[in-house]
């Protein structure tokens, strides 16, 4: 199977991705192994058209509309190796089938690993939260709790009063400068030292959080650090240089190309920032950039 472009990954950063390339009228493949990070939230917010629909949904009305170009070829199944060959790279799948295209964009997303407390990792997506642009109007105005595992929490501090009643939870050995720990006071959050053990509540609903002393703190949800990683070897193996954020590493990119020509990315593998609307926009970014390579190639044939 040989293609002008391979996007790989089919969220909202390679779906956008694909759908401008699919408009150039060239012949596009998006392989795609149905594991978005963002299958564990009910809605989507926040992204203009598509306030409260489920991620699922957007995805599923996006890949109808990209069926009824015929130069959209949809492959289901999980992309492993990358190679770059003449004219352009191979991408080989982990059942065997391979295909062919002159450029690649990468949109693998990331994996997050959470801190390891009892009710947390079950609750990631509904109560426990990443992002309070996403879901902190849902949260109702209700007690929220924000877990500092690293000093990037006080970030979350100074927004997180807008949408409740805040405590922050330190975990052991985090700290805050000064100027963070007097905004902090300033925007009312509620400094709580004690270690957070378990997370209470019926099924994935939040009620309390206890802490290592006995005591139970009422919250509605609770925010959380994760570390990322980017949840494909393909980066690695085309040798993409990468970039250190407060999370974890991601693919450097400028204006959707990476450091190796004719290799594009887009999404949460590529940006220190996690949001449904910027990993759109990165997309769209990466596909203009990678149709724009495609002349410049047809150029010097």
């Amino acid at each position: 199977m040989k293609f002008d472009a391979v996007v790989v990954g089919g969220s909202f950063a390679g779906l956008s991705a694909a759908m401008q390339l699919t408009r150039t009228r060239r012949n596009i493949l998006l392989i795609d192994a149905g594991r978005p990070r963002n299958r564990f939230a009910e809605a989507s917010h926040g992204f203009l058209g598509q306030d409260g629909v489920a991620p699922s949904e957007i995805r599923r009305r996006a890949l109808e509309q990209l069926s009824h170009y015929p130069n959209f070829t949809l492959l289901e199944g999980e992309a492993e190796r990358a190679e770059r060959r003449l004219g352009g790279f191979r991408v080989g799948l982990a059942d065997g089938r391979v295909t062919e295209a002159q450029v690649l964009v990468l949109a693998v997303g990331v994996s997050d690993t959470l801190p390891s407390i009892p009710g947390l990792a079950e609750r990631w997506g509904r109560t426990v939260l990443h992002c309070p642009y996403c879901h902190g109007y849902e949260i109702g105005g209700g007690p929220i709790g924000i877990l500092a595992s690293s000093p990037l929490a006080a970030h979350q501090g100074g927004l997180l009063p807008d949408w409740g009643r805040t405590t922050m939870f330190v975990e052991p050995g985090v700290t805050f400068e000064e100027e963070q720990q007097a905004m902090l006071i300033a925007r009312g959050v509620t400094i709580e030292t004690e270690r957070v053990v378990e997370l209470i509540g019926e099924g994935r609903s939040l009620d309390a959080v206890r802490l290592a002393d006995g005591r139970s703190v009422e919250v509605n949800a609770l925010f959380a650090q994760s570390k990322v990683s980017i949840a494909s070897p393909l980066a690695a193996q085309l040798g993409l240089e990468l970039e250190e954020g407060p999370q974890g590493f991601h693919i450097k990119v400028q204006m959707g190309c990476s450091s190796e020509p004719g290799v594009f990315a887009a999404g949460d593998a590529a940006s220190p920032m996690h949001n449904a609307t910027l990993a759109s926009a990165s997309g769209v970014m990466a596909g203009i950039s990678a149709h724009r390579a495609l002349i410049e190639a047809s150029l010097w044939k």
